[in-house]
C-alpha cells in the first residue's frame, strides 16, 4: 500500500473506508480479525469476508498503523501503533471535512 502524504503527515489510504473503519475500531480496543468483521457487520448490516479482512490488516500493518500480540491458540489480536493512532486522528478529520457538509 503506497501511503498518501498529506503535508507532512502520512495517513492510511483513503480510496475505500476499510482501512479507516478498522482503524477506527482498533482506536477503542485492541481485537482479533473475526471481531472485526463482527462489529464492521453490526455497523454495516453485512459482514466482510476473510478475503477482504485480513488483506486490509496487512496492508495496515505493512504501513506500521497496527501490531499483531499472539494470544492462546492462533488467535492474533490487533491494535494500533502510535503512528497508527496519529493516522486515524488524521483520517478522522479528513474525512469530516469531506462528509460534514454532505450530512447537513
Amino acid at each position: 500500500m503506497i501511503m498518501p502524504r498529506y503535508g507532512d503527515e502520512e495517513c492510511c489510504d483513503m480510496r475505500g473506508l476499510l482501512g479507516f473503519l478498522i482503524l477506527f475500531l482498533l482506536s477503542k480496543k485492541p481485537m482479533h480479525g473475526q471481531e472485526i468483521a463482527d462489529e464492521l457487520a453490526k455497523r454495516r448490516g453485512d459482514k466482510p469476508s476473510p478475503g477482504t479482512i485480513y488483506p486490509a490488516l496487512k496492508s495496515l500493518k505493512y504501513a506500521g498503523f497496527l501490531r499483531e500480540e499472539e494470544k492462546v491458540g492462533k488467535t492474533i489480536t490487533y491494535s494500533l501503533t502510535p503512528r497508527g493512532m496519529k493516522a486515524f486522528h488524521i483520517a478522522k478529520r479528513r474525512f469530516t471535512r469531506t462528509f460534514l457538509g454532505v450530512l447537513s
